[in-house]
């Protein structure tokens, strides 16, 4: 019997994940959660995805993707005359305005490095290069700084439930920018 061409799997197995944990969180991710979910064979799961960790490092570098899209999206980051601490609290309005599941799986992922070292680079990857970003506007100090008020303020709201609140994001961002 052929082998039957596939080129979206992998990717379709990925999407699967992030829904696994979307539904379920890390704890309910497995290769035979994922392969039903993406109706793939499990042997699928495990031929593109060796280990779990490998899974979840390929979910997580999905996942990050979605605020560099927002970053993307306005642009205002490279006109010097732009207020930054107003772009970056428009930056978070805008993502928190998103789907609100997928910024929760987002920081669920971010947040399995602490303990799944495979994770670790991957996270560290979203911080650095955001501060890579910023420092462009700033000092690398105070975007390292930036960096850790945001994720802050977008984990209070999570956890807090309450709703985002961009002046108060644009005020305290503003003590923090020389």
């Amino acid at each position: 019997m052929a082998r039957r061409y596939d080129p979206e799997r992998r990717q379709r197995i990925i999407d699967a994940a992030i829904r696994v944990v979307g539904q379920k969180g890390i704890a309910g991710l497995s290769h035979r959660t994922v392969a039903a979910e993406a109706d793939v064979p499990l042997g699928s799961t495990t031929y593109h995805f060796k280990t779990l960790d490998d899974l979840l490092v390929a979910a997580l570098r999905q996942a990050n993707e979605g605020f560099a899209k927002v970053i993307a999206s306005r642009g205002g980051l490279q006109d010097p005359e732009t207020d930054l601490a107003a772009e970056l609290a428009g930056w978070m309005g805008e993502w928190l305005a998103g789907d609100r599941t997928g910024v929760e799986l987002e920081y669920e992922l971010y947040l399995a490095a602490l303990r799944r070292p495979a994770l670790r680079p991957v996270a560290a990857e979203w911080a650095s290069d955001l501060a890579e970003r910023l420092s462009h506007r700033t000092d690398p100090i105070t975007a390292r700084a930036l960096v850790a008020l945001m994720d802050g303020i977008c984990l209070q709201v999570l956890l807090t439930e309450a709703p985002y609140d961009e002046a108060y994001a644009r005020d305290v961002l503003r003590r923090v920018i020389p």
